[in-house]
């Protein structure tokens, strides 16, 4: 039989060899060196924990796309581990990995004491610790959390806190100005009918596409949703009935259709979560939906593709401005972990040291404690890390009016997160794009998938009555 050691000594050796087929998705090495910290890097904090703790705690989580927080987040736990005499390893894999991870381990019942994933984690609800306790003690310490994180941390049928949400990261359009200049945009697209337009002159007139995925990966999902959610339409209600089939969701199919045929390629359907980053640092693609992160490492690589890409907030549509976060941090304490006091007291003096994480992800990770990172604006007004013009990143300042949760305007119940982790909105756009179904009729299939899914998890009581 094998023990919690050998378990957790075969999984380690799987996380270094999937960090290193994962680390080059997106970055090498930006400014400043391996370490991306120029000076001024905040100082930080240590307080010592409510109890005594000891024995050992086993981390797990994702490879970062900015590789210097991982450097720093390494040192970070160990220097945690040091001063309270807990013994502190740390695996980190590919975000794609780490929900099947997270399913093994439960399966197994043993495994790491904490988990992190970069989006709702809620359909694991049954197999995890409520995480109410640590929720609380932080919203006591550092005030309100950021809506967008409570809902997606948070299930309001059963009261528990399946995660913590300490982090989000917001979910900008990315151009490239050079591109977007001569089409009649200097100031990119501010509208999904504005990038439909400029994104086919592009393409006809430049050979050069848009990169929106409609593939199995994080970043289709997000950006789909995001569709879908400025046409007015989206998967469940405030009351988490399934809403999905309706004229809004067939539009937003259809438009999904029309923007793939006049400024895509069939490469949109088979990407990974790094393709759209790489095509637009490679000057393979016009316009991207993701994080800062492709920018960063244009910055290290190539300083005129950097110079050139510049970025807009969520699109506009018929039904408003709407985009998914780009990133949702989800800490899960599995019900197998065998240290779960030194798990909550770590994540505690990781909150509150966020500014620290949000200085060493050169400003990708934002606190949903805003008390905790006061400096934000000023540094999204004026790069720290170097940028041309220096407020490029200006417009983030406003991104929580912009962002929310998966499961929007319901939580990120149990639902919601399998939804999301089988690909069914992926799915179901691409299916029309590729001229498989008629909108209205792939419409109907992913309601059929989410209405049996929301069924299953409500006849638990992990989702709402309706």
């Amino acid at each position: 039989m094998t023990n919690r050691r050998d378990f957790l000594r075969t999984t380690g050796a799987l996380a270094v060899g999937a960090m290193l087929a994962g680390c080059a998705s997106e970055e090498d090495a930006g400014p400043g060196g391996p370490t991306g910290a120029p000076g001024g890097a905040p100082a930080e904090t240590f307080e010592e924990p409510s109890k005594k703790l000891s024995g050992g705690l086993s981390i797990l989580l994702w490879s970062h796309f900015v590789p210097s927080h991982d450097a720093w987040f390494d040192k970070f736990a160990r220097d945690w581990g040091s001063k309270t005499g807990v013994d502190v390893k740390v695996d980190h894999i590919d975000q794609a990995q780490i929900t099947t991870r997270i399913a093994a381990e439960i399966s197994a019942g043993q495994g790491h004491d904490m988990i992190q994933f970069i989006a709702p984690l809620s359909q694991f609800e049954p197999s995890v610790l409520d995480l109410k306790d640590l929720t609380d003690e932080a919203s006591k310490r550092w005030g309100t959390q950021l809506e967008l994180c409570q809902k997606s941390s948070f299930n309001p049928s059963t009261g528990k806190f399946y995660a913590y949400s300490p982090g989000w990261v917001p979910d900008p359009g990315n151009y490239r100005k050079s591109l977007w200049e001569p089409a009649g945009f200097p100031n990119g697209p501010a509208s999904w009918d504005d990038l439909l337009k400029g994104g086919g002159e592009i393409k006809k007139s430049k050979n050069v596409q848009m990169g929106l995925g409609m593939s199995q990966e994080i970043d289709s999902n997000m950006v789909l949703r995001g569709l879908m959610w400025t046409h007015g339409a989206s998967i469940q209600d405030a009351n988490e009935r399934v809403i999905l089939n309706s004229p809004e969701t067939v539009q937003a199919v259809e438009f999904m259709a029309k923007l793939f045929k006049e400024s895509m390629t069939n490469e949109v359907f088979s990407w990974n979560a790094a393709s759209n980053n790489q095509g637009l640092v490679a000057g393979k693609m016009s316009y991207i939906v993701n994080s800062i992160s492709a920018w960063r490492t244009s910055q290290g690589t190539n300083p005129q593709v950097a110079d050139d890409v510049h970025f807009v907030p969520a699109l506009r549509g018929p039904a408003g401005q709407f985009a998914a976060q780009h990133v949702l941090y989800n800490w899960i304490v599995p019900k197998h972990a065998a240290n779960p006091d030194a798990a909550k007291e770590f994540l505690l003096h990781y909150t509150s040291n966020f500014k620290a994480a949000t200085y060493a992800s050169k400003l990708y990770d934002f606190c949903s404690f805003a008390e905790r990172t006061p400096e934000l604006n000023g540094w999204l007004a004026s790069d720290p890390f170097g940028s041309n013009p220096p407020d490029k990143l200006k417009l983030l300042s406003d991104a929580t009016k912009w962002s929310v949760n998966i499961g929007y305007p319901g939580p990120a119940n149990t639902a919601e997160g399998e939804i999301f982790n089988t690909f069914v909105i992926p799915n179901m756009f691409a299916r029309v794009a590729r001229g498989e179904q008629s909108a209205a009729e792939s419409v109907a299939a992913a309601t059929s998938q989410a209405t049996a899914v929301f069924d299953k998890w409500r006849a638990q009581g992990l989702v709402g009555k309706g």
